[in-house]
């Protein structure tokens, strides 16, 4: 059922304001992880990263990018009417990249002795090839149940909350299939890790430590992102009961989505190990770099002074 709600000069008002912070936390996310992926190239690019942290580099890259992405597209749902579907692809892409890094961690551990599996061109077309499967994946069902329409009260595109199949679908998709990947990831490693005992040397131990933490710690990142979409649930439920639809259903459910996203920009840099040490030292880098060529030059005046 498709309501049609006229909205009241409070009711915008109250949109309006709604709005604004969803702006104000979607333009903070897009600096942070604008600013972090570019940060990522540099280093990739001069090769500041060392080999075995590549791929966990590049894949926070493909994180930082999608949530740019994502929150660009957020700032412009109003344009454009593709973009509707877009966000829905995207949010998934943002999930799976998550997968991605615990399936990376999955491999180190457990099946670290296929090569193939950590070869750091697989992990960059890894998500081109997700989209070109996740998106018929949606669109086959989204488009025959026309899930996604012109929001006339909100001014853009995107799934209608009150078409129930169709948010249950892309849910599904984005949400809950990631979310049990994980989970499963977690627990196999988890038990991989019980098994093992003290038959692993001290260094492997306290790399697979590190990796299972890492796990952990997106897991948890994953599970605040399913909690912070429990308003807009509410107000979905609310609606199957009453036949109601709130005016400010989509409003309101935006909004923890752009504190999700200013968050999880922040969050990531401390969460994973290896991008925390090549965004917090990027200073350090640059004032190591003039000390040496000053102590190069230094060397090479005495070694010409001495042979002179």
């Amino acid at each position: 059922m498709q309501a049609s709600i006229m909205i009241s000069d409070q009711t915008k008002t109250n949109g309006f304001i709604l709005s604004s912070a969803s702006l104000g936390f979607s333009t903070f996310a897009c600096l942070i992880s604008s600013i972090v992926f570019l940060i990522i190239a540099y280093h990739l690019y001069y090769n500041h990263v060392k080999r075995e942290d590549k791929i966990t580099v590049v894949l926070c890259g493909h994180i930082y990018l999608t949530i740019l992405i994502y929150s660009l597209i957020l700032l412009s749902m109003n344009i454009r009417s593709i973009l509707g579907y877009l966000t829905v692809v995207l949010l998934s892409m943002l999930t799976m990249n998550f997968v991605n890094q615990a399936f990376y961690r999955l491999i180190r551990i457990v099946y670290f002795q296929n090569r193939w599996f950590q070869s750091l061109k697989l992990y960059i077309i890894l998500p081109f090839l997700e989209i070109i499967i996740l998106t018929p994946i949606l669109l086959c069902v989204l488009i025959p149940l026309n899930a996604v329409i012109y929001l006339q009260n909100n001014s853009f595109c995107y799934v209608t909350f009150t078409n129930i199949p169709g948010i249950l679908w892309a849910a599904f998709v984005a949400y809950v299939c990631p979310f049990c990947c994980l989970l499963f990831i977690y627990l196999h490693i988890t038990r991989f890790i019980h098994q093992q005992g003290n038959k692993q040397t001290l260094v492997i131990k306290q790399r697979q430590a590190r990796d299972l933490l890492i796990i952990r710690r997106i897991l948890i990142i994953v599970s605040l992102l399913l909690i912070l979409g429990i308003p807009g649930m509410t107000l979905i439920f609310m609606f199957i009961i009453t036949g109601e639809e709130h005016p400010l259903l989509y409003r309101i459910t935006f909004l923890p989505i752009s504190v999700s996203q200013m968050g999880l920009s922040v969050a990531l840099i401390f969460s994973i190990p290896q991008l925390k040490n090549i965004v917090l030292n990027l200073r350090t880098t640059r004032a190591v770099m003039p000390v040496n060529r000053t102590v190069q030059g230094t060397v090479q005046m005495k070694t010409i002074t001495g042979t002179q």
